[in-house]
């Protein structure tokens, strides 16, 4: 009762208003999927060679690597400012008190915070996306969704990044959400085919949420769109709902008691 006023789009345009003399900091973080693309996917591409693409027909390695990048490119705008950023003015710059003692609530800031993170890790994405579509690496119209679904992608991992800077204690803490992050980003498919593991390390990734957004990616951009990538969006849902509810919750514990 009253952690929701309705007002969580105070919340985002605070984060606008405060960014705004930093949009250089904002979308500096596109230029970091380019350097992997033109370094791996098109430089060590022309070793490497074609690769079977999702359909069964082959693609060039760079066409196979761009969709991972385009999906780590999402995770890793959103992780960003939902985990460090929160952090910072949760335990520092006790921002998230005055902003309860507004009209707003623990849901609003969530929401709002939330939602910002999203903004980031789709301006990432748009960019990238753009990239993608000049180099010739985008096959299919299907790719026109691509844009909606790495939002979603973001939007999941900005919900769970946000309720896990939440339980953070101090700033060594985060070496514990780099030592989660790097790893999902070098084998969650983004550079390699999943059949290279063995069986055991193959389901394991499979559990992965940034393969799940891979695979969502290269779906679409190279047109091998089935039922199946209902599973991959659900999956994310699942990351909004649950993510998005424990960090209201923890927010509310935090700041009302």
């Amino acid at each position: 009762m009253g952690s929701y006023a309705g007002r969580a789009r105070a919340v985002i345009e605070r984060s606008a208003l405060v960014n705004r003399r930093n949009w250089l900091l904002v979308v500096s973080g596109v230029f970091e999927p380019l350097f992997y693309l033109f370094a791996l996917g098109i430089g060590f591409g022309g070793i490497v060679g074609n690769l079977t693409g999702p359909d069964g027909s082959p693609i060039s390695y760079a066409a196979y690597v761009a969709p991972g990048l385009l999906a780590a490119s999402a995770m890793n705008g959103a992780i960003h400012d939902s985990t460090f950023n929160i952090f910072l003015k949760l335990k520092y710059a006790k921002v998230y008190d005055a902003m309860l003692a507004t009209p707003l609530g623990p849901t609003d800031v969530a929401l709002g915070e939330t939602s910002w993170s999203l903004i980031r890790g789709g301006i990432y994405a748009a960019g990238f996306l753009a990239v993608m579509a000049v180099l010739g690496l985008i096959s299919s119209p299907w790719a026109l969704l691509a844009l909606p679904a790495a939002l979603l992608v973001a939007f999941g991992f900005a919900a769970v990044g946000m309720g896990a800077a939440t339980l953070m204690r101090s700033w060594q803490d985060f070496d514990l959400i780099l030592l989660v992050q790097m790893p999902m980003f070098l084998f969650s498919t983004t550079f390699f085919p999943i059949g290279v593991y063995p069986e055991p390390i193959r389901i394991a990734v499979e559990c992965f949420p940034l393969y799940h957004g891979i695979e969502l990616m290269r779906a679409l951009t190279s047109g091998a769109v089935t039922w199946g990538i209902l599973g991959h969006v659900a999956y994310f849902a699942i990351m909004v709902a649950l993510g998005g509810w424990f960090a209201a919750r923890r927010l509310g514990t935090l700041l009302l008691t």
